[in-house]
């Protein structure tokens, strides 16, 4: 039997010590893909999480979907799902766990974490002090496990903040900002005339669900919504569950740190006031058998604390999509503001602005002033007010995770101080091997130096001609117009033969269009019109383009609204090639066209958005001269997505194996392949409650060997359904001669890649 007697002096915690190349605070996406980044570059890690589990926001505890630059499909940014890390756990999550259940996304993340040998993980553990070896150079930090009662002190060359809050950054003593710029600090004009405290607040969601016979729900004394709003109150729906309840929103005009315990109080009174509105006010029918199944104990936070970085983005930077020579991430999400005072508030839940593309985000907001071995991660990243409504949302978050992981072992790798990193040399080093995990860039690509397959003379066993995309019997009425994206080439006339089936005698408008930026894909420039005086019935329309482009990029071949008009479609699909509609997406506040009131520093543009899948079908046509897009040089032209180009090579129609032979000038010592895949980079991967029609990505090479010159197999691959096969040689080899073979098991896609490297 152990006893143990009284002590006077009390008695001290369990103690553990560890010693780790980075310690990272916050155990949300932006921590997580940090997390693995530096640890899959050789690096010891410590992840401490105040939380049971992983994922922040994302998690079961929060349960709010994860999006970044793709805006649930919703906005024009073609091909800009986020790649890397991010890309690999979202893939996971969909084959997995395609109807969006948060706890499966929970043991995702656990798994992708615990089976890194180089990671140990500290979840229900809160940071709480920080030492520091001078003023600018954290050497430790000490949290605490209620759940074990054990203090730990981690101690650390490189600390990364992803708590949302800032905890360590706050602590050590980094310049933060809360609240919202004056205008003329950043000449941003969304910005107020005066500095504002009003923040974006906080969310709790439910899920109900019907039990198949009468429930009574008794509300807690405290449920009241007494004093939400007529705008709020018009809002509920019993249908409505999880993050379609964004708009429960609350506490953004108080202190969103040190008083979020009250806020969650308050929201708690609201969740469970909606729910006894639902059940009990006999308003709704068809409510007799659902009951309330789960509430969020923990509150979704917005917005707290920014600090100020070595630079700062600002509203100009994403509408005017400026560069950045350190850009490491990307984001596109609208500049989306909220009401401090969320469900009291008579203004519209949200205000949401998008911009016309993609803008990138450079380290340096990342690099806190005046800290010398501390970066800052997801929320905490140097933005204004203006800028952090778009940089704030999980899967742009987790992006720049990423890069700061791998930054983070650049300078270990190097013996450099952080700042040494915004030196040319190492910020192309740092660019160049994210760009080579699939954490796309945009405007950057993959030097010919990182491949020692860059000089291979490539032959295909059959290459896609675009000379159609064949019909099907699937025809589309223009209740919309709508509009079929291709890549054309500069100095090109071309021809376009189509199938419409008018309902009555009518007049339908073709248009080729491009957009005003060559990257963009917001078609605003009108290249050409012409108009066909149709018949009742089915016929063909030849649509001739005597403008040829200046550039090559992509175009939109459009049709213009008539809803007496069918367009014929296809049932094929290709890499790089997709139909899109002047349609509507209110879930991004997109009603087809974004106007603008005053002067506010944002464009005004219509929205040519994407159907999901089932639907979404190409455009029928025959295209004269035919797109030779798909060659196999673009294997090794150094950029893995749709970007200005498909960038893909595409065997031909229906071919069910297709290969890929390289013939290298000389014989090279290989230690690794690394193969980029297509997984549809348009596609949005919510990570929950949207569900999805596919659990893997039907543009996605399923099954493929690897074969050297003397027909060895060196590898071979079954089931993949990740956009990057990382193939890491026990034995390095020596061959001239590499051949691919891929199969395709997806009807209607033929085979498709973007890229493959040798190192």
């Amino acid at each position: 039997m152990y006893k143990s007697q009284f002590i006077s002096a009390g008695r001290e915690s369990h103690n553990v010590e560890y010693h780790v190349d980075v310690a990272i605070t916050g155990g949300g996406l932006a921590g997580v893909c940090a997390a693995l980044s530096a640890a899959r570059n050789g690096l010891k890690v410590c992840l401490i999480q105040d939380r049971p589990v992983l994922g922040g926001n994302a998690s079961s505890e929060v349960r709010l979907w994860s999006l970044g630059a793709t805006s649930h499909m919703g906005n024009n940014n073609r091909y800009s799902r986020e790649g890397g890390i991010i890309d690999e756990i979202m893939l996971e999550n969909l084959y997995r766990n395609p109807e969006g259940n948060t706890l499966i996304l929970d043991t995702v993340l656990l798994e992708k974490v615990t089976v890194e040998e180089n990671i140990t993980l500290l979840l229900n553990t809160a940071v709480y002090d920080v030492d520091k070896v001078d003023d600018e150079t954290i050497s430790s930090v000490t949290a605490y496990c209620s759940q074990n009662s054990t203090q730990y002190v981690v101690k650390a060359d490189y600390f990364c903040d992803g708590s949302g809050d800032g905890v360590v950054a706050f602590m050590a003593g980094a310049p933060f900002r809360i609240g919202a710029e004056a205008h003329d600090e950043f000449s941003e004009k969304m910005a107020p005339a005066q500095e504002e405290s009003e923040l974006l607040g906080h969310s709790i969601y439910f899920y109900s669900k019907d039990v198949g016979q009468p429930t009574k729900f008794i509300p807690p004394s405290f449920a009241s919504i007494d004093k939400m709003t007529l705008d709020r109150v018009k809002r509920i729906k019993p249908s409505d569950i999880g993050p379609r309840l964004w708009w429960l929103e609350f506490g953004g005009n108080l202190d969103t740190i040190y008083q979020s315990e009250d806020i969650k109080f308050e929201l708690w009174k609201v969740v469970y006031g909606v729910w006894d509105y639902i059940k009990n006010s006999g308003k709704f029918e068809g409510v007799e058998n659902l009951t309330l199944e789960w509430v969020g104990t923990i509150p979704g936070k917005r917005e707290s604390r920014r600090f100020e970085g070595e630079t700062m983005l600002i509203q100009q930077d994403l509408v005017e999509q400026r560069s950045h020579d350190d850009a490491i991430s990307y984001g596109g999400w609208a500049i989306d503001h909220h009401p401090g005072d969320g469900v009291y508030s008579d203004r519209p839940p949200c205000q949401q602005y998008h911009t016309k593309g993609v803008y990138t985000i450079p380290l340096r907001s990342f690099v806190p002033q005046k800290m010398e071995n501390l970066f800052v991660l997801g929320r905490l990243i140097s933005a204004s007010h203006i800028a952090f409504g778009s940089t704030r949302v999980m899967c742009t978050c987790a992006h720049g995770g990423q890069a700061i992981g791998r930054a983070i072992a650049l300078c270990k790798e190097n013996n450099i101080g952080i700042r040494e990193l915004f030196e040319r040399d190492n910020i192309n080093a740092l660019q160049q091997s994210l760009l080579i995990d699939g954490h796309f860039i945009p405007s950057l690509k993959i030097s010919p130096a990182h491949n020692k397959l860059a000089g291979s003379r490539i032959t295909a066993s059959s290459t896609l001609l675009l000379s159609s995309l064949p019909a099907s019997d699937i025809w589309k009425r223009l209740n919309f117009s709508g509009a079929q994206m291709l890549p054309l080439c500069a100095n090109t006339e071309y021809r376009f033969t189509t199938k419409v089936r008018a309902a009555k005698a009518t007049v339908l408008t073709m248009q080729l269009r491009t957009s005003d930026r060559l990257a963009n894909y917001t078609p605003n420039v009108i290249i050409h019109e012409q108009q066909f005086t149709l018949t009742e019935g089915i016929q063909a329309l030849e649509f001739s383009c005597p403008v040829s482009l200046p550039e090559d990029q992509y175009a939109f071949i459009c049709f213009i609204q008539n809803a007496d008009v069918e367009v014929m479609q296809s049932d094929k699909r290709v890499s790089g090639v997709m139909s899109i509609f002047n349609g509507e997406n209110k879930a991004v506040s997109n009603t087809g066209f974004q106007g603008v009131e005053g002067d506010i520093g944002i464009d005004e543009f219509e929205f040519w958005i994407p159907e999901r899948r089932p639907a979404g079908h190409n455009f029928a046509m025959d295209i004269e001269p035919a797109l030779n897009c798909y060659r196999p040089q673009n294997t090794v032209n150094g950029i893995t997505r749709p970007y200005l180009a498909p960038n893909a090579w595409v065997a031909q129609w229906n071919a069910s194996e297709a290969t890929l032979h390289f013939k290298l000038p000389e014989a090279q010592l290989l230690n690794q392949l690394i193969l980029h895949f297509d997984t549809d980079f348009d596609h949005a991967l919510e990570s929950s409650l949207m569900g999805h029609h596919e659990n893997t990505m039907p543009f996605c090479i399923a099954d493929y060997r690897i074969l050297d010159g003397n027909n060895n197999e060196v590898a071979c691959r079954q089931s993949n359904y990740q956009s990057v096969n990382k193939i890491v040689f026990d034995t390095p080899f020596k061959t001239d001669t590499l051949i691919f073979v891929f199969k395709q098991k997806t009807e209607h896609v033929p085979i498709s890649i973007f890229e493959i490297i040798a190192q």
